[in-house]
C-alpha cells in the first residue's frame, strides 16, 4: 500500500498545478534512500499496491525485484490513456535487464543505480516536464474541442432561429456583415454569400423612411441599441416590413467588437394596423357623419306628424342611429386608450382616483348605490387607462341593472408582492357566460361580443400585464376582477 493514506489526494492530483508526484515501487533499503534523497524536489510515495497507478503521477520508478509483479498492469494503463505516462526501471549494476528488448516495451528508460545523482536528477527530471507538458497540451485540446463544439452548437442555434440574425464588423470599412443564419436568406432572398461583405444598407430602397435611416445611423454611430419598424426589400424587389433590433457586441475590453441584428417580417401586422386606421377613421368620421344625416331626416319627418301621431319607426329609427353614434364614440376611445395603454410615465393614486370616479356616478346615477373597500395607504399604479377600465365595469354593472335601484361594491385591496387586486361586484343579472368565453377563445362570426366594454377591461390589463376575469357572485351578478403591478 502507499505510505500516503490520503487517497482523495491522490485521486485528485492535479499534475499540471501541483508539486510533481512520483511513485517509487521500491523496496525499502539503500536504492530507496538514493532515490529519495536524490528526487527531494518532488513528492515522492513509495507503494507496493499495483492499484496505485491508476492514481495521478508525473513518474512511475520501478525496482527490478517488483517490475514482473507490475509489468503487465503498466501496460495496461498505458494502453488506458492518451496521455504520455513515464515509468522508469531502476536496475543494479551490470544486470541484463537494461539490454532486454521486451523491457522497453513497457518502461520509457531504464537506469542503473550506480549513476550519479545529477544525472538521476536530469533524466528524472526531462521525464517529467515531458509529462507535464503532454498533459497541458492534452487540456488545451480539450478545451479546444469543447470550444468548437460550443461554437458549432451556438452557430446552429443561430441558423435554425425563427428570426434573420446578422453579425457585422465595425473595424471593416463600412461595418460589412460577416455572418447572416438561414433565415435571413429565406426573408431576404439573398445567399449568404450575397450578403457577406456588405452593409445592412443593400436591403434598404425607395420607400425606405429617411428618419429611419437617420435613426438607425446614429444610434450605430453611438454605439447604442436601436429598435425600429423599417421597410426593406427583397431581393426579387418585393417591398417587405420588418422589425429590425441592433445591439453592440462587446469585447473584455469594453470596445465594441460587433453589431448583431436581428429581423422579424412584420407586413402582416403592418396591414392589419393600416386597415385598423381606415376602419377607425370610417367609424368615428364618416358614420357620425351619416348618422347625423339620419337624425336629421327623422327630426324632419317628425314635423309632418302632429305630436303623438308620429310612427314608432321613427323613435326606432332615431334609437338606432343614436346607438350606432354611441359605438363608434366607443371603439375611437377604445382605440385611444389602447394605443397608449401599458406603463404610464406619471402614476395616479388609485385610491383618490376611484373615490373621484365615485362621486361621478353617484351624480350621473343617483338611484344607484355604489360602495367601496379602499385600502388606507397609497395606492400609486402607472397603468394607462386603468381608470377607464375601473369606469367601465362600474357603468356596465349599473347599466345592466334593471332593478331601480342597482348596487355596486368596488374592493381594493394591495399584495405583499407589488400587485392590486380590484374587484367591481353587481347584482345584476350576470355577464353572459358567451360574453366570457369570447373574451377566453377570441370571437368568431357565430359567437361574439356584444360588449365592447369588457373588450376595453381586458386590452387595458392585458398589455399592462396583468390578469382579468369575470366570475358569479353569491348574489347571482357578476365579479370584475383586475390584477395589474403597482408602482410602489
Amino acid at each position: 500500500m502507499s505510505h500516503d493514506t490520503n487517497t482523495d489526494r491522490l485521486a485528485g492530483h492535479d499534475s499540471a498545478a501541483d508539486e510533481p508526484r512520483v511513485l517509487l515501487f521500491v523496496q525499502s533499503g539503500r536504492h530507496y534512500d538514493l532515490v529519495a534523497e536524490t528526487l527531494d524536489d518532488y513528492r515522492i510515495e513509495v507503494t507496493d499496491d499495483p492499484s496505485d497507478l491508476e492514481t495521478t503521477f508525473d513518474c512511475c520508478l520501478v525496482g527490478h525485484a517488483e517490475f514482473d509483479r507490475i509489468a503487465d498492469r503498466i501496460q495496461a494503463e498505458r494502453d488506458a490513456t492518451d496521455v504520455f505516462c513515464p515509468f522508469v526501471l531502476l536496475v543494479p549494476v551490470d544486470t541484463d535487464l537494461a539490454t532486454e528488448t521486451g523491457v522497453w516495451e513497457y518502461v520509457d528508460d531504464v537506469i542503473e543505480l550506480s549513476v550519479e545523482a545529477a544525472e538521476l536528477r536530469t533524466r528524472i527530471g526531462n521525464l517529467v516536464e515531458r509529462r507535464r507538458t503532454a498533459a497541458e497540451l492534452e487540456a488545451r485540446s480539450r478545451e479546444l474541442e469543447e470550444t468548437v463544439a460550443d461554437l458549432r452548437l451556438r452557430e446552429r442555434a443561430m441558423d435554425e432561429a425563427p428570426v434573420g440574425i446578422t453579425i457585422t464588423d465595425p473595424d471593416r470599412d463600412d461595418n460589412p456583415i460577416v455572418y447572416v443564419n438561414e433565415r435571413f436568406e429565406e426573408l431576404t432572398g439573398y445567399d449568404r454569400s450575397e450578403a457577406l461583405g456588405r452593409n445592412c444598407r443593400f436591403l434598404q430602397g425607395p420607400d425606405t423612411d429617411p428618419e429611419t435611416r437617420r435613426r438607425l445611423r446614429e444610434r450605430i454611430d453611438a454605439e447604442r441599441p436601436v429598435s425600429v419598424d423599417i421597410v426593406n426589400y427583397r431581393k426579387r424587389g418585393e417591398r417587405i416590413w420588418q422589425k429590425l433590433d441592433i445591439s453592440p457586441v462587446r469585447g473584455d475590453d469594453g470596445a465594441v467588437a460587433n453589431f448583431v441584428g436581428f429581423q422579424t417580417e412584420i407586413t402582416d401586422r403592418k396591414i392589419r394596423e393600416r386597415r385598423l386606421e381606415v376602419l377607425n377613421r370610417v367609424l368615428s368620421h364618416n358614420l357620425k357623419n351619416k348618422m347625423n344625416v339620419i337624425e336629421g331626416h327623422v327630426a324632419l319627418l317628425r314635423e309632418e306628424f302632429e305630436d303623438g301621431a308620429e310612427p314608432a319607426s321613427l323613435e326606432t329609427i332615431r334609437n338606432a342611429s343614436l346607438d350606432l353614434m354611441g359605438l363608434a364614440e366607443s371603439v375611437r376611445e377604445s382605440e385611444r386608450i389602447i394605443s397608449a395603454a401599458g406603463a404610464a410615465r406619471v402614476p395616479v393614486e388609485l385610491t383618490a382616483h376611484v373615490n373621484g370616479l365615485i362621486d361621478i356616478f353617484e351624480d350621473r346615477y343617483p338611484e344607484a348605490t355604489i360602495t367601496a373597500t379602499l385600502p388606507e395607504e397609497s395606492v400609486p399604479v402607472g397603468v394607462t387607462g386603468l381608470m377607464a377600465a375601473i369606469e367601465e365595469a362600474v357603468e356596465n354593472a349599473i347599466k345592466h341593472d334593471e332593478s331601480p335601484a342597482p348596487s355596486v361594491e368596488i374592493r381594493i385591496e394591495t399584495r405583499a408582492d407589488g400587485w392590486v387586486d380590484i374587484e367591481v361586484e353587481d347584482e345584476g343579472p350576470g355577464i353572459p357566460e358567451k360574453e366570457i368565453e369570447v373574451l377566453e377563445g377570441g370571437e368568431t362570426p357565430l359567437n361574439h361580443a356584444e360588449r365592447l366594454g369588457l373588450w376595453l377591461i381586458y386590452w387595458v390589463v392585458t398589455k399592462a400585464g396583468g390578469r382579468f376575469d369575470v366570475a358569479e357572485s353569491d348574489a347571482g351578478g357578476s365579479i370584475v376582477r383586475l390584477s395589474v403591478p403597482t408602482n410602489a
